[in-house]
C-alpha cells in the first residue's frame, strides 16, 4: 500500500494555488482551478485532483494552455452566454460564464452557456453541481481529444466526452449528480495507472491493433473502450455535437492531447444548460423529485448517482484527505524554494 499524507481541503487548495502560480498562472486563473482541485480530492476523484497539477503546470510552461489568458464573455441572444476561453484554463471561463448564466436562468427559466477555445475542465460534475446548488437543473457537456473509435471502426475520432446532470434539492442541496464519460472508464484513470506502473483491468482499453490489453501505456497508444459498446459511442457523439459543434470549439479529432507537451492548445469546448424547475414543472418539481429519490432510497443497499462523492466529501470536510506522498512530492517540487 502506498504511503499517504493527510491534508485539509484548505491545505490542498493552497498547495494547488501556489504550484499553479509558480508555473506562470495568474491568480485569477489559478484560484478557480485550485478550488476545483480541492473539491475533486474531497469527492474521492484523486485522478483529477492534485495528481493533475504537475500536468497543468507543464502545459502552462510549454504553452499548451495560457496561464495568463483573459476569457471574453458575450451575450449573442437573450438566454445565451458565450465565453471565448482564449486557450486558457476552462475553470476561469466557466466561472465568468456562470456569473451571467445563473441569474439569466433564474429570471428567464432557462439559459445556456457555450465555451470555446478551452482546456480540460476537470471533473464536469464539479461545475453542474454549482448550478444545482443555485436551485437550477444543471446539464453539462465537455469534449476531449479523440480516443474512442466509432462503431465498426478502428481509428479514434471521439473523446471520452463526459456529460453531467445535477438536480437541485431544498436549501442548496444536490439530490442527484450524474457525471459519466462515454468510455468505460475516464482516460485520466488509465494515465494514473501508467504513472504508477500498474496494469489496468480488462475492458478499459484496446491497444493500437484493436486488441484488449491491461497495459496502460499500450492503451494510451490505442483506444478507450466505449461504455456499453455502440451506446457509449452514441453518448460520445451527443457530447461532441453539444460541446464542439454548438460552441464552435475544435472536434476531438482535431484537438491536441490533454497529456504531454506536444500539439499546442487543445481548443476544446464546454456547453451548459441551466433550467429553473419552477418554470417547467407547474410547481410539481419538489414533489416528483422527492418521490423519485425516495423510490431508490427505499431499497436496502441501493444508491443514487452522486451518493459516493457526497459521502466522501462529508468525510473530507471533517478529517481531510489522504494524498499519495508521491503525488505530493511532484506537486511540491513545483514550488519555489523558501527563503
Amino acid at each position: 500500500m502506498s504511503a499517504t499524507e493527510t491534508l485539509s481541503l484548505a491545505e490542498i487548495e493552497d498547495l494547488a494555488l501556489r504550484a499553479l502560480m509558480a508555473a506562470g498562472t495568474s491568480r485569477e486563473n489559478a484560484a478557480p482551478l485550485a478550488r476545483a482541485t480541492a473539491m475533486t480530492e474531497a469527492d474521492g476523484v484523486a485522478s483529477h485532483g492534485l495528481a493533475y497539477v504537475p500536468i497543468y503546470a507543464e502545459h502552462v510552461t510549454c504553452g499548451k494552455v495560457d496561464g495568463q489568458a483573459q476569457p471574453q464573455v458575450s451575450k449573442s441572444r437573450p438566454g445565451v452566454v458565450t465565453v471565448d476561453a482564449a486557450t486558457g484554463f476552462a475553470h476561469a471561463a466557466i466561472d465568468l460564464g456562470f456569473e451571467h448564466l445563473i441569474p439569466m436562468a433564474l429570471e428567464q427559466g432557462v439559459a445556456v452557456l457555450a465555451i470555446r477555445n478551452s482546456y480540460n475542465c476537470g471533473v464536469l460534475g464539479c461545475h453542474t453541481q454549482r448550478l444545482a446548488q443555485a436551485g437550477l437543473m444543471g446539464i453539462g457537456f465537455t469534449n476531449a481529444p479523440a480516443s474512442i473509435a466509432p462503431s465498426g471502426g478502428a481509428q479514434p475520432v471521439l473523446g471520452t466526452n463526459p456529460f453531467s446532470i445535477a438536480a437541485p434539492g431544498p436549501d442548496g442541496q444536490v439530490m442527484v449528480l450524474i457525471d459519466q464519460s462515454a468510455s468505460a472508464i475516464a482516460k485520466s484513470e488509465v494515465m494514473k495507472h501508467a504513472r504508477e506502473g500498474r496494469p489496468v483491468p480488462e475492458g478499459w482499453v484496446l491497444d493500437a491493433t484493436g486488441n484488449p490489453t491491461t497495459d496502460p501505456e499500450a492503451g494510451l497508444k490505442g483506444t478507450m473502450v466505449p461504455a456499453g459498446g455502440y451506446k457509449g459511442v452514441g453518448v460520445a457523439l451527443m457530447v461532441e455535437m453539444m460541446a464542439a459543434a454548438m460552441t464552435g470549439a475544435l472536434l476531438g479529432s482535431e484537438a491536441s492531447p490533454f497529456s504531454g507537451p506536444v500539439g499546442g492548445p487543445p481548443r476544446t469546448g464546454q456547453f451548459f444548460i441551466a433550467i429553473d424547475p419552477g418554470a417547467t414543472s407547474g410547481g410539481g418539481y419538489a414533489d416528483r423529485m422527492g418521490a423519485l429519490v425516495a423510490s431508490v432510497r427505499a431499497q436496502e443497499g441501493a444508491r443514487l448517482p452522486g451518493d459516493g462523492r457526497a459521502a466522501a466529501r462529508a468525510r473530507a470536510e471533517q478529517a481531510g484527505v489522504a494524498v499519495s506522498t508521491a503525488t505530493l512530492a511532484r506537486v511540491r517540487a513545483l514550488l519555489p524554494p523558501r527563503d
